[in-house]
């Protein structure tokens, strides 16, 4: 089995910095990808930034410019650093992670960010 943790959320204001963490545990082998995905309340989840081995970094164009996604092989881990934070930017972040072979997804419990004066 496979499992994600998820760390880092809270509240903070507008302008502000949070640094996410996601730490990938079991049977791990054969990482395809590594992403961010969040949902805010009434909407669908969306992708945010993603690593993905053959083609490197993705970002949603809400976040280009403000999120940078990084990953620690050795660690299993991935981060989500975001900057210059908007009310916009609040939801559930949930990690996602792709690894096996065949690729099997796999998701973390998520983690609140909620960007509020």
């Amino acid at each position: 089995q496979v499992q994600l943790v998820e760390s880092g959320g809270g509240l903070v204001q507008p302008g502000g910095s949070l640094r996410l963490s996601c730490a990938a545990s079991g049977n791990i082998f054969n990482i395809y990808a590594m992403g961010w995905y969040r949902q805010a309340p009434g909407k669908q989840r969306e992708l945010v930034a993603s690593i993905i081995s053959a083609a490197g970094t993705n970002y949603a164009d809400s976040v280009k410019g403000r999120f940078t996604i990084s990953r620690d092989n050795a660690k299993n881990t991935v981060y989500l650093q975001m900057n210059g934070l908007k009310p916009e930017d609040t939801a559930v972040y949930y990690c996602n992670m792709g690894s096996g072979i065949p690729t099997r997804f796999y998701w973390g419990q998520g983690t609140q960010v909620t960007v509020s004066s």
